[in-house]
């Protein structure tokens, strides 16, 4: 499944072997009794940071024109008959647009209801099929994939002493297996009959398992298989049940035949000045890397829920997975630093690039960090990026062989970041910090002992005596006169932050720390004169 990166970016138990039929029964692979689930205790005190005076969408809507700008030109620089992108925020999708038309004979034209096949961007889907069976107890995510696929016995590895391939590195992308761009997209028509056949004769590698990063279309497909077997029903039918449905997208489809013409994008292939008709290819064995055809506005729901996991909350869960296992997919592996980066204005700004569970994604020198797929087919091109701090995303699909349809995604997430003025959420005020900030305030204008005693861990004058932090602190409030108030707490987490003291002649910082205590106390205090 071609992958267009945005840089020059596992004892098993013996099972019955039964091939993959609509008449046959599928194997199963055991319940993994180390995947239990347990309750945990939280703090319902907890606030989750939020957007605090939130004009994201307007600010987005008064940008439609330049917005819609960018896209178009991208569209006609590329060659695309069709092309259909949006802008989401949160739960809603408050921006598309189209261009061009889905079929070129009958000129329909393209809306937000049109059908793409997405290509790679349906590898996330699988990941989440995975987490789904891992939180219901049924796989181990760090055990030998040939637990499940027993097939992977017929596998030679490069060295003695590799690592058995688990579930993780095949999300990952760090099994070992080849970079299979494009040979990955010529299988996905194929049966389970003739994939089982193929695993049967074994598998080239190019390194060890978890050594490395190299992206495995033929992983996903692995994948795919394994949620069949470990699920009792077929990979389509169980992602189509535990993640379409929960997430209301009622207009994703596997297989084209039986599409309504006037919805179903036909693919064009762009050669000698002119567009070609491309054959599509039907779904198969290999579907799980890269068979979903879907709508920009069911997709958009798909955008949502993964924004609806940051930040962590006491919201309750309402979605196909947990929050917790969205947040998993999300954390980068197999980081690689690209020094010489540069942003939107050719400034350098260094980033750090990995792969999540069927996501890419990167951290650049600003903290910001954008997750993202992007998907190409004979027939489509697509992608899409979302940023959690941002609450953000941006998604397009285009019918034109590997197209690059993700091109524009990039200026138009620059021109939000540099226009929009979109904001990062507010982190909220533990009531423990709140009351410790006072406390701190006091203690080192007084240094009272009774009050030392009550809000100070006992490293702290272990670590510098009384009359040291006595003396030093004093020096720096000699310098700032009469202190007048302290500003409010600007919290870093829910047990460090810092306060301004406001003093007559001048102004000083002043951070804090709380210990790991159950009644949290003050294990350092820092003072800074700000010039």
């Amino acid at each position: 499944m071609k992958h267009i990166p945005k840089l020059t970016y596992p004892y098993h138990l013996l099972v019955v072997l039964l091939f993959f039929t609509q008449c046959t029964e599928r194997p199963k692979a055991p319940k993994d009794s180390s995947s239990e689930n347990y309750s945990i205790q939280y703090a319902e005190s907890f606030q989750a940071p939020v957007f605090s005076a939130d004009q994201r969408r307007e600010n987005i809507g008064a940008l439609s024109a330049e917005i819609d700008t960018i896209f178009q030109k991208h569209a006609r620089e590329q060659h695309f008959p069709g092309y259909v992108y949006g802008i989401v925020v949160d739960d809603s999708l408050v921006f598309s647009g189209a261009y061009g038309v889905i079929n070129l004979d009958n000129q329909v034209k393209v809306d937000s209801k049109s059908l793409f096949k997405i290509a790679s961007m349906t590898k996330s889907f699988t990941a989440m099929g995975i987490m789904k069976l891992k939180e219901e107890g049924k796989l181990d995510l760090h055990a030998p994939a040939q637990r499940y696929l027993p097939e992977l016995a017929s596998i030679e590895y490069p060295s003695r002493d590799a690592t058995p391939i688990t579930i993780h590195h095949l999300l990952t992308m760090t099994a070992g297996f080849p970079e299979d761009n494009p040979w990955g997209d010529r299988q996905l028509e194929d049966s389970d009959e003739e994939f089982m056949d193929f695993l049967n004769t074994g598998i080239s590698m190019s390194t060890v398992p978890g050594e490395g990063y190299e992206y495995s279309n033929l992983g996903y497909a692995m994948l795919g298989n394994i949620i069949s077997r470990v699920s009792g029903m077929p990979y389509q039918e169980y992602i189509s049940k535990n993640i379409f449905q929960p997430l209301g997208m009622n207009d994703t489809h596997w297989e084209y035949e039986g599409l309504p013409e006037d919805k179903l994008a036909l693919g064009y292939r762009w050669e000698d000045e002119q567009w070609k008709a491309e054959p599509m290819l039907h779904d198969g064995a290999f579907g799980a890397m890269g068979g979903l055809i879907t709508s920009l506005e069911d997709f958009s729901k798909y955008v949502s829920f993964h924004l609806s996991a940051w930040p962590p909350s006491n919201e309750a869960e309402d979605g196909a997975v947990k929050r917790s296992s969205l947040r998993q997919m999300h954390k980068m592996t197999e980081p690689r630093l690209f020094t010489d980066a540069k942003d939107a204005q050719g400034n350098l700004c260094p980033i750090m690039t990995g792969y999540g569970f069927g996501l890419g994604i990167r951290k650049d020198c600003k903290g910001d960090t954008r997750i993202s797929h992007s998907g190409g087919l004979p027939v489509y091109g697509s992608e899409y990026q979302f940023y959690p701090e941002y609450g953000v995303g941006v998604i397009s699909f285009a019918n034109r062989t590997y197209s690059p349809a993700g091109a524009a995604n990039n200026k138009v997430i620059s021109l939000l970041l540099e226009k929009a003025n979109l904001p990062k959420r507010n982190l909220q005020l533990s009531e423990i910090l709140q009351t410790r900030k006072a406390q701190v305030a006091e203690l080192i204008q007084s240094w009272d002992d009774a009050l030392g005693n009550e809000i100070l861990a006992e490293n702290f004058y272990l670590d510098q005596s009384k009359e040291h932090r006595m003396k030093e602190v004093n020096k720096i409030l000699g310098r700032l006169g009469k202190i007048q108030s302290a500003s409010d707490i600007t919290p870093f987490n829910q047990l460090r932050g810092t306060f301004i003291l406001d003093g007559e002649k001048g102004d000083a910082e002043v951070f804090f720390s709380l210990s790991p205590e159950k009644n949290p106390k003050v294990q350092a205090i820092y003072l800074e004169v700000l010039e």
